[in-house]
C-alpha cells in the first residue's frame, strides 16, 4: 500500500504533457485572419492582438499608424492532440498573400505584412521548411517573414471576435478589400 501511495504520489508530481500550445500568426487584418482560423478543428481560442514591435501596450490607434513595429497578429491556441502545427501553418498560408511585401489586400504598410512568429525551434524549422515548398510549388519568392514572437499584445476588447460581435460590417470590410478575390487568385489551385 506504502508503494502504491509513493508511485501516485510521485505521478502526481510530475509535469503534465502539454495540454495546448501557442502560435502567433500576422495575416493582415487581425479581425479577418481571427476568424478564419477560429474555423480549424482544435483550435481553443485566438486572439487579437500586436506582435513584432518596440512599443510595449501600443493601442491601435498607435499600430494603424505605423511606426511601432508592430504587426497586427494573432494568437492561437490549440490542442495539438487534435491539430498539428504543421496542419495550422497551411491553414494560415491559404489565409494570406505571401507574395504582398507591402501589406495584405487593401491593408498596406509595415503593420499588415504577414508573418509567422514562432515560439520555439522546432516552429521555426517547420515553419522554414513550409515556406521553401512552397516557394517550390509556385516557383517564386514568399515574402512572408518568419521571426521569433516576443511579447504579444492583445488588442482592445471591441477588436476581440469582431465578426461575431459585428457580422454586418465585418463581411462589408473583407468583401470591399478584396480579400477573399486575392486568395481564390492565388490559392484556387493549390490545394489545402
Amino acid at each position: 500500500m506504502k508503494r502504491l501511495i509513493f508511485v501516485l504520489a510521485l505521478l502526481l508530481a510530475l509535469p503534465a504533457a502539454a495540454q495546448t500550445a501557442k502560435a502567433t500568426f500576422a495575416g493582415g487584418c487581425f479581425w479577418c485572419t481571427e476568424s478564419d482560423l477560429q474555423k480549424v478543428p482544435g483550435v481553443i481560442t485566438v486572439v487579437s492582438g500586436y506582435a513584432g514591435g518596440h512599443v510595449k501596450n501600443a493601442s491601435y490607434e498607435q499600430v494603424s499608424a505605423g511606426g511601432t513595429g508592430h504587426r497586427e497578429s494573432v494568437e492561437v491556441t490549440y490542442d495539438p492532440k487534435k491539430l498539428t502545427y504543421e496542419r495550422l501553418l497551411d491553414a494560415f498560408w491559404h489565409d494570406v498573400d505571401p507574395f504582398d511585401d507591402e501589406g495584405q489586400f487593401c491593408d498596406k504598410g509595415s503593420q499588415y505584412r504577414s508573418a509567422i512568429f514562432y515560439h520555439d525551434a522546432q516552429q521555426k524549422a517547420t515553419a522554414d521548411a513550409s515556406k521553401a515548398a512552397l516557394e517550390k510549388c509556385f516557383g517564386r519568392k514568399i515574402v512572408t517573414d518568419i521571426l521569433p514572437v516576443g511579447p504579444f499584445y492583445a488588442a482592445e476588447d471591441y477588436h476581440q471576435d469582431y465578426a461575431k460581435k459585428n457580422p454586418v460590417r465585418y463581411h462589408f470590410y473583407r468583401f470591399n478589400c478584396g480579400r477573399d478575390q486575392r486568395l481564390e487568385a492565388v490559392w484556387g489551385s493549390v490545394p489545402h
